[in-house]
Order: C-alpha cells, then sequence, then structure tokens
C-alpha cells in the first residue's frame, strides 16, 4: 500500500483518483436522472431514480461526501505547503476565494442572456423557467465550498488542538440539528449545511495528517462496514429516507437539506476506496487513466458549473425540438438510449470546456491588503451564488430585473473584485488552487 500523503508538495494519486471519480459520478448520475417529455408547451420532468430498488444505487452514486473529504485532505495539504513558504492563513485564504469564484463568472454571463434568446427563439416560458432553475441550482456547492474554506484555518487549527474530536463534535450536532428538523423546526435543517460537510471535510484531515491515511485494508473495510451499518439501520429504523438524493414528492430528503446521514454514508464511501486504494492507485498509473487525470485536473469545477448546461442543450434540441421522450427507465429501450444520451451530452460538455474551462485556470493571486478582503468575499460570494441557486436565471413573472437574478449576480462580481480583481487572461495556470484540489505541486 503506498504511503500517507506528506507536505513534500508530491502529489497524492489517491486523492487525484477519488475527485476525479466523485465528478465522473455527480455528471454521470444528473445526466442519467432526467425522464423528460414535451406536451403542449411544457416540460414534463421526471426521475429514473424513483424506479422501485433504484435508490440502493444513491449509496454509492451520491458522491458530494467523497467530494468533500477529498477537498478537506487536499485543502490542508495546500494550506500547509503555503505556510511553509512563509505565507499565513490568510494568503491562502484570498487566493482560494478567488479561484473558486472565477469560473463562475462565464457561466453567470452567459445564462443573464440565454433565457431572452429562448424566448424570442418561440420556447414557451415553463421549459425557460426549467433551463434556468437547472443551470443555476447547483451552484449551492460552490456556496457552501467557499464558506467552508473560510473557515479551513480555524478548522485546521481545531484538528491540532483536537483531533477526532472535533468531526465527531460537529456529527452530533448535526444529530441535534436534525432531531429539531423532524420535530417541526424546519428551517434549522439548513444548519447541517454547514454541520455535515464540515464534519466530512474534517475527516480529510485525519486522511493528510492521521492514521487513516495509513490504514490498511482490514481496518480501511471495518471503517467501511461501520459507515454502512450505520446508514441502514439510520434508513430502516429511523426517520430517513433510503435514498442519498431528493426524490419528487417525497416528504423528506437527505439532500436538501443535508442530514447528518450523510456523515455516516461518507464514512462508508472513504472506507470502501481506501480499501480499494492500491487498485486506485495503479488504476491511476496506467497511461491513458494519468492523461485524463492530467487534463481533467485543472478543469474540475468547470466540469461541475457546465455540465447541467450541456444537459439542457441537448434536452432543449432533442425533447423540445425533435419531441424525444425518455424510455421507461430500466427497460431495453431505456438501457440503449443512455450511453448514446450520455456520449452526446459529453460531447456538448466538451466544446463547452474548450471555451469555458480557460477561466478556471487563470492568476490565482489573491486580494492585497487584511484578512477582511477575502472574509467579505467569500460570504458576499456565497450570499450570491444561494440566491441564484435558489431563484434560478429566468426572470420571475412580474418581469422586474432586481427580483430576478442580477441583484445575485452582481453580488457575485462584487465578491470576485472584493478577492482580487479581474485577472482573466494569463496568469498562472497551476491547477493547486481547483475547488476539488489535488495535492499541491
Amino acid at each position: 500500500m503506498s504511503s500517507s500523503p506528506s507536505h513534500t508538495g508530491v502529489r497524492d494519486l489517491f486523492l487525484d483518483v477519488v475527485r476525479a471519480l466523485a465528478i465522473v459520478g455527480v455528471v454521470a448520475q444528473h445526466w442519467l436522472m432526467p425522464v423528460l417529455g414535451y406536451s403542449a408547451g411544457r416540460l414534463s420532468t421526471g426521475n429514473a431514480l424513483t424506479t422501485p430498488g433504484w435508490w440502493l444505487f444513491t449509496w454509492l452514486s451520491q458522491v458530494m461526501p467523497l467530494v468533500f473529504f477529498a477537498g478537506g485532505a487536499a485543502n490542508l495539504l495546500s494550506l500547509r505547503r503555503v505556510q511553509a513558504a512563509g505565507g499565513t492563513g490568510r494568503d491562502w485564504l484570498a487566493a482560494r476565494v478567488r479561484r473558486l469564484l472565477l469560473p463562475a463568472l462565464p457561466l453567470l454571463a452567459v445564462w443573464l442572456v440565454v433565457p431572452g434568446l429562448l424566448r424570442i427563439a418561440g420556447v414557451a416560458e415553463q421549459p425557460v423557467e426549467v433551463a434556468g432553475a437547472v443551470a443555476a441550482q447547483l451552484l449551492w456547492f460552490l456556496a457552501v465550498y467557499l464558506l467552508t474554506v473560510l473557515v479551513t484555518p480555524l478548522a485546521v487549527a481545531a484538528h491540532s488542538r483536537w483531533g477526532l474530536a472535533v468531526p465527531v463534535a460537529l456529527g452530533v450536532a448535526g444529530v441535534l440539528v436534525d432531531l429539531a428538523r423532524f420535530n417541526d423546526v424546519w428551517l434549522i435543517g439548513y444548519a447541517n449545511a454547514v454541520f455535515v460537510w464540515l464534519a466530512v471535510h474534517q475527516v480529510g484531515f485525519h486522511y493528510t495528517e492521521g492514521r487513516l491515511g495509513a490504514l490498511r485494508r482490514r481496518g480501511a473495510l471495518a471503517m467501511s462496514a461501520a459507515g454502512y451499518g450505520v446508514t441502514a439501520l439510520m434508513v430502516f429504523f429511523g426517520p430517513y429516507p433510503a435514498s442519498m438524493i431528493g426524490m419528487p414528492g417525497a416528504p423528506m430528503s437527505n439532500m436538501s437539506p443535508p442530514s447528518v446521514l450523510l456523515v455516516a454514508l461518507g464514512i462508508g464511501q472513504v472506507g470502501l476506496l481506501l480499501a480499494l486504494r492500491p487498485v486506485l492507485d495503479a488504476l491511476g498509473r496506467r497511461p491513458p487513466v494519468a492523461a485524463a487525470l492530467r487534463l481533467l485536473g485543472p478543469r474540475f469545477m468547470s466540469v461541475y458549473l457546465w455540465h447541467m448546461p450541456a444537459l439542457v442543450v441537448v434536452a432543449g434540441i432533442a425533447v423540445i425540438g425533435f419531441g424525444y421522450r425518455t424510455p421507461e427507465p430500466g427497460t431495453v429501450l431505456w438501457l440503449a438510449s443512455a450511453p448514446v444520451w450520455v456520449a452526446v451530452t459529453a460531447l456538448v460538455l466538451v466544446g463547452l470546456l474548450r471555451v469555458f474551462g480557460r477561466f478556471e485556470s487563470r492568476g490565482s493571486g489573491g486580494a492585497p491588503g487584511g484578512v477582511a478582503r477575502p472574509v467579505v468575499a467569500a460570504v458576499l460570494g456565497a450570499t450570491g451564488l444561494l440566491g441564484l441557486a435558489a431563484t434560478g436565471f429566468a426572470l420571475p413573472p412580474s418581469g422586474n430585473p432586481l427580483d430576478g437574478p442580477l441583484p445575485w449576480v452582481f453580488l457575485v462580481c462584487a465578491a470576485f473584485v472584493c478577492a482580487g480583481g479581474p485577472a482573466l487572461v494569463g496568469g498562472d495556470r497551476r491547477s493547486s488552487l481547483a475547488p476539488v484540489p489535488a495535492s499541491p505541486q
């Protein structure tokens, strides 16, 4: 088994493979879930994972815990590298906030005009609203990750002082939030967007600086069995849904807001991948896979941001333009058409990345001055992105631009300027500050 990561600047291949698996899992799930049809100016949307028994797939395909785990491990590595070079937590934070916000700006610019162009082209209002919502809804992750990055220096200090007690305390806080949520204090559930994801992020620290990184196969399998075992107990004897993603019409979702069940799921997933670490490391060294990792590495956030617009393009042309309907999930026709659907959408995504992927690798410098500017930038950016995720890009029925996406877009742009300003061309192309970052170079 390969050794645990160090602070020497050597890339951790396991983390690279984990984040690649995570982004592929996110994209594949989002492209295969929709069950679409179009009639009389209305787009019908269903979810293939509502098929009986398919909830079990979500125990592997819900990879957001892995995203935050890999982010925590790599954030600690990159922060230690900055500190070893004489920098401060403020320096790290300023550069990271700017690098996270930059790739979102082209998406915002494009989607400020796309709904209007669709209306001019004669597309009915309801599909335009669906497209604007779909393109914006996944911005929640970038918002939450910004806040996670904001508290990372404090979280690292807590890790150094209290170790494993930190994720345990966050998990307990998540349990208390869920108890309040189940007792009709609904809004408090959104506090778990902090407690749940920070707990998994903190587990990543224990991979980088702890026994987790050196865990052998038997211990990793025990960890996986414990995580999945607790998940199963919480589902079958508790109030939690069996699906790890939100389902249409379900009274409760494990994702919106996140439930503490995702911490147990994350422990199960991390343990499983650690048990497979020798296999994953060997896979990552194969030339085709290594080339794919190098290609994907600087574009992880761009892939995340643009894979749903790619789906909108394909669905708009196929479903609205040509009357295509998604076959019944699980049938032979669905199984035959799914690879074609994914391949066509992937081609559209590649085209979008050729145009917009370059923004993610632009300069990684941060704002000058004290710690206040990156902190304000992170808070403004997270607020604007959450607002867009909640409201979408399409104008509301009132037609008033101030009731639509413009105020939220303004907050994101203000955050970017506060974080260091518009260096959209040239600059440092290194990927060490990617949103789900690799180990530092």
